[in-house]
């Protein structure tokens, strides 16, 4: 136990200079970019699921939320809030950076999302073709639950993003090293959770949680080589941060949001299992 205890230490505190760096940029993107990347999803149009989902890969702290206000508003359509959702990143590229995992799985994964975003956004939009509703007041809303972007500048907020991250981390390197030592990896690797079926099933509903903890452990599971490639990306995909927290709060169409929840879990789901019996 005590091993355990000094390797999930060591393995956690290596990784917060890469966090905090990694941070920093993004809310310095946030901060230099993001009012640009609203108003060109708002200016999109029909194109609203290509621009979202390309846009939605950028790192920043808070786009999905920013788009559950804007289609809660009906100035972007179902297809590219989704088409949002599905691409976001959320936490997964901090962890994947600090991680030091290979810049091609890291493109790969990020190609992956944006194109499956697009691809549902625009299908989405043909089958449920709802116009904009001009006139509505919009409330941006910054992500509370998660952070407090608006307040202390750069630096305060990515210092507390670095906090809260690396003691999810903490947690999980903790858990995984504990299921290392007691079962062994080559055990671990054959449960459930690397079902090539179950596992996107599974791991879809874990990145549906409406904070960080979702991709923060989906990640680190794919890393440590706990679930394949199907269920990282399920999890990944339907990882939309507090994107739907938000949106379950601003829209008041409890029966909308329970069919856009329903899509993304499907979406999510299906493509991991669909990557997960070729790859």
């Amino acid at each position: 136990m005590s091993d355990v205890i000094v390797d999930t230490l060591r393995d956690t505190l290596k990784l917060i200079p890469f966090l905090f760096l990694t941070y920093l940029i993004m809310e310095f993107l946030e901060h230099k970019t993001g009012q640009k990347v609203q108003k060109t999803v708002r200016r999109a149009g029909k194109f609203g699921p290509v621009i979202g989902g390309m846009l939605g890969i950028v790192p920043q702290c808070g786009f999905s939320a920013a788009a559950s206000n804007l289609y809660a508003g009906r100035v972007i359509t179902m297809g590219t809030l989704m088409a949002i959702y599905l691409s976001t990143s959320d936490e997964m590229l901090p962890v994947l950076i600090s991680e030091q995992a290979p810049v091609r799985i890291m493109v790969s994964i990020l190609l992956a999302k944006a194109a499956i975003g697009i691809a549902a956004g625009i299908v989405i939009d043909l089958i449920f073709s709802t116009h904009k509703e001009e006139g509505h007041h919009i409330h941006e809303i910054c992500e509370q639950e998660h952070c407090h972007c608006e307040e202390g500048g750069i630096f305060r907020s990515a210092f507390v993003h670095t906090v809260q991250i690396a003691c999810f981390l903490l947690l999980i390197t903790f858990l995984l090293n504990l299921l290392f030592f007691r079962v062994g990896e080559e055990t671990l690797a054959g449960l459930v959770l690397n079902r090539k079926i179950l596992g996107p099933v599974l791991a879809g509903i874990v990145g549906l949680i409406p904070n960080c903890a979702g991709s923060v452990a989906i990640t680190k599971f794919y890393l440590e080589g706990v679930i394949g490639t199907g269920a990282m990306l399920s999890g990944l995909l339907t990882g939309s941060g507090v994107g739907l927290l938000i949106l379950f709060r601003v829209n008041h169409n409890r029966k909308e949001n329970l069919k856009i929840l329903g899509l993304l879990y499907l979406i999510g789901v299906l493509a991991g299992i669909v990557v997960g019996l070729f790859v």
